[in-house]
This record gives C-alpha cells, structure tokens and sequence, in this order.
C-alpha cells in the first residue's frame, strides 16, 4: 500500500468510526450523559482511568460510580460528606478500589476550588511547554502532589516518566482537545492542540499498526506511541490523532 492509499484507506475508517452510533457502546458514553464542563471532565477522566478489561463491564461500573455520586459529579466532590465517601469507599474496578477512589475526590474537591477546568492541571508554567511528555509529567506530579497521596494509586495514571504509552490518559486529552463535527469528542479545551496530542495505545490500536507498517517498535511504550503519532502526522500534521477512531475500529469492530 503506497503513501496516498494508505492515507486514504485511513481517511475512509476515521469517518466510518467516528460516529455518533458507537457512543452508547464506549467508555466515552459516560461523560456524554453531562453538559457541564467539570462535569464532562471528572466524569470522562475516572472513565479514561478505568478503561481496561471489556468494554461492557466497563460502562457497567462507570454507571455504578456515577449512582454513586447522585449522577453529578462535579457537585458530589465539592459537597460530599463522610456518609457520601463511606459510599464511595465501596467502589471497585479490577485492582481500582476505595481508596484509590478517595484519594480521586479528595484531588477533584481541592482542584475545583482554586479551578474552573481540569486543562490548567495539564499546564505547567502558565501554558509554557514544549513536549506533550512535559504536560503529562506535570500532571502526574501535580496529581499526587499531596502527602496523603496513596503509593497504590499511582499505578492508575501513568506518566512518560515511567516509559508508560500513557493510553488512558493520552485517550482523556483526545476526548477533551479534539474537535469536529462529527460529535464524538467534546472538544472543551483550547489551549492544549489537537496537534499536540499524542495516540492513545492500546492492544487495539497497536496490532492495526503494526499491520499497516505505522510502528516498528517491538515494547508498546512511550517511544512507540510517538513513533506512531509522529507517522500518522505524515497524514494530518493538524490532527493526527483522529486516525485513532480509524485503527481502534478496524481491530476491535471486525
């Protein structure tokens, strides 16, 4: 497959699955039940988190843990009292339990009081940076930033510091950055670019580009997920990360 075919063939399976109709069967349904921005965004951030295992059981918890927080998130971290969190202490997904649990509302509640949006956590030095690694690097220490930070819970968000692809968090930025008509991501943020963005990896995605010739990279890691973005870049410098949809779909939809 030449240059222009393949990009072609990319182009038609990225219309194909962006799509509305595939919402309902993704973890990205949850935040789409909100229209509040903080509530997209703490929503669509513990869905992000949680993405691992079947598709399926996962909604299946992200609707539990929405029960739990009365369906409003954003109003549940800032107002929830010690009856509220024994609720929460409940929860479990695989190895995410209620005190990694916690310590998420614990975050959000002292965030949202000096924040308006979860971006300004990505943002080191007033938007200053060079390197998407940067911005997750930020983030992670600025997400266990405090004392009282569970050592546990740091294997729920990965950072480039570990060698980590980061595919949760890197497919959290698509769902908050990117922008287009089709109505899938929300596009909430501007000041971090689509072209910026980094493809999230998964074992969906790796395996179509491995097919396609678009990594050669052997570990599924930091390194590979640039080595991919930066050949899916060749296709749309502005917007690489929209043939995620395109290489996800064609493994997992078959």
């Amino acid at each position: 497959m030449t240059a222009a075919q393949l990009k072609l063939f990319l182009e038609d399976n990225y219309l194909k699955y962006n799509n509305p109709a595939f919402i309902s069967t993704d973890p990205i349904s949850i935040p789409h039940r909100f229209s509040r921005l903080q509530d997209i965004e703490i929503a669509g951030f513990w869905m992000a988190v949680l993405a691992w295992g079947q598709r399926k059981t996962i909604i299946n918890k992200g609707v539990e843990l929405m029960e739990m927080m009365d369906h409003a998130p954003y109003d549940f971290v800032r107002n929830c009292s010690d009856r509220d969190l024994q609720r929460i202490m409940t929860f479990k997904h695989r190895t995410f339990n209620g005190t990694d649990a916690l310590y998420f509302v614990a975050f959000f509640k002292k965030f949202y009081q000096s924040h308006q949006s979860l971006e300004e956590a990505f943002l080191p030095q007033e938007d200053t940076f060079t390197t998407m690694k940067e911005v997750l690097c930020h983030f992670h220490r600025r997400f266990f930033d405090s004392e009282f930070a569970p050592h546990r819970t740091r294997k729920h968000v990965a950072t480039p510091e570990r060698k980590s692809a980061c595919k949760r968090i890197n497919m959290f930025l698509r769902w908050m950055v990117r922008k287009d008509q089709h109505g899938v991501d929300f596009g909430l943020w501007d000041r971090i670019k689509p072209s910026q963005l980094i493809c999230p990896c998964d074992l969906h995605v790796e395996r179509t580009a491995r097919q396609l010739g678009l990594v050669t990279r052997k570990q599924t890691d930091w390194r590979m997920a640039m080595e991919l973005t930066e050949n899916l870049r060749k296709f749309d410098a502005e917007d690489p990360v929209k043939y995620d949809f395109a290489l996800f779909g064609l493994s997992s939809m078959n």
